[in-house]
């Protein structure tokens, strides 16, 4: 039997940490290389700054037009500047060659001094400062910057961005790993009342034999029929041994009449239908010699299910269960009809999950293992053809055909 986090686990979550580190790499390169582009513009802005005050120091020409220096540079410029002479002094006098820093002026003059000597180191670690000289070789100025709010903004965000992905995936694994160990819970407790279930209807009998068996010990007759009963119980405790054992294996399939296999089910059911409570005609109807590669004792046991649950679905005393087997191109249909209570449109889905059941002592393995024995051991499908609400429902099986 296959267990949970075997080694196709283990695959999946390293795929899962792979692909989780490939994104964050991805969006953290992609994030950076914007930042570098946008520091890039930055740059050029400065370069461009630095060039209009050389042209202005440069220039031979007194009265200079410097409104396009302010209008298109100066003021649009939105990250910190600073502007020192060559030796990294800064006038403090006049505060129009600082930009975007936000000066305390309750510090006292030699407190402002360090703190825009801390500033300017901090600038040119982050960044070189762009030089104004006058003709090429008598440096005039220094331009100090750092990066604008944008550009602080954006270095940080794949990190928070990774940090949040990290909280959501952790959240999502724990509640992941809690639901798995619980649906793991269910099914083993599903498995333990299954078996229960199982091993419980042929027991049952058998003791009603028995007492019967006590009633009429001096008619012969009597005796043979009991017997042969108790034959038929004994050989369905070994059929379910066997279908136990076969949960989790790849089981033996046979070339076999899909009439002949189903007839069975239908007899074991009829001889006991009078002990329900409730008059039910079960029928089976179609091809009688339509074939598929079955292995007979699972596919009876899903069978068994399909009935049992039709069963449970009749809640009047005229009940009808058909089972109808069809001979299509390629393949082989069998349709199980009910005329009971029906499924809600909104409740399909669920009906095959582990654990999922109507009925109050219900624990919801019968259609889970069914699904697994058709689709998984069979190749074939099943699934709820139709179903109509107090008036029934029809599940269909398809089998490759022989």
């Amino acid at each position: 039997m296959k267990m949970f986090g075997g080694p196709a686990s283990i695959n999946i979550k390293i795929t899962l940490l792979l692909v989780a580190i490939l994104i964050a790499g991805a969006t953290l390169f992609y994030t950076q290389n914007l930042v570098q582009q946008l520091q890039k513009k930055e740059r050029e802005i400065v370069q461009l700054y630095a060039k209009g005050i050389e042209y202005i120091a440069n220039s031979s020409e007194p009265e200079t037009d410097l409104t396009f220096l302010f209008e298109n540079i100066i003021k649009p410029i939105d990250f910190p500047l600073i502007i020192t002479d060559s030796e990294n002094r800064i006038n403090q006098a006049t505060r129009t060659n600082i930009r975007n820093i936000f000066v305390d002026s309750t510090k006292s003059k030699k407190e402002l001094e360090q703190f825009f000597i801390e500033t300017v180191r901090e600038m040119d670690e982050t960044h070189k400062p762009i030089l104004v000289t006058y003709q090429d070789s008598i440096i005039l100025q220094k331009i100090h910057y750092g990066d604008s709010e944008l550009i602080s903004r954006l270095k940080f965000y794949p990190y928070f961005q990774i940090m949040i992905a990290a909280l959501f995936i952790i959240l999502g694994y724990v509640g992941f790993s809690n639901i798995k160990r619980s649906e793991q819970s269910n099914i083993w407790v599903g498995m333990a009342k299954e078996t229960a279930h199982q091993f419980g209807t042929p027991n049952s009998s058998l003791m009603g034999w028995i007492e019967v068996l006590k009633l009429h010990y001096n008619d012969s007759d009597k005796v043979l029929d009991i017997a042969d009963e108790i034959s038929s119980d004994v050989e369905k405790l070994n059929k379910i041994t066997y279908r136990f054992s076969k949960i989790g294996a790849t089981p033996e399939l046979k070339t076999s009449i899909v009439f002949e296999e189903i007839k069975k089910v239908a007899e074991y059911f009829q001889r006991r239908l009078p002990q329900i409570g409730k008059s039910v005609q079960l029928s089976v109807v179609g091809d009688k010699n339509a074939c598929a590669e079955l292995n007979p004792e699972l596919f009876e046991w899903v069978i068994e299910n399909l009935v049992k649950n039709s069963l449970d679905a009749i809640d009047h005393k005229e009940g009808k269960i058909d089972v109808i087997v069809k001979d299509s191109r390629g393949t082989v249909e069998i349709e199980v009809i009910d005329n009971g209570k029906g499924i809600d449109l909104k409740r399909r889905r669920d009906v095959f999950r582990p654990g999922y059941s109507t009925k109050r002592r219900g624990w919801g393995l019968g259609l889970s293992l069914s699904k697994r024995i058709i689709e998984e051991y069979h190749n074939g499908r099943i699934y709820v053809k139709s179903s109509i609400l107090g008036q029934g429902t029809t599940f269909k099986i398809i089998l490759k055909k022989c």
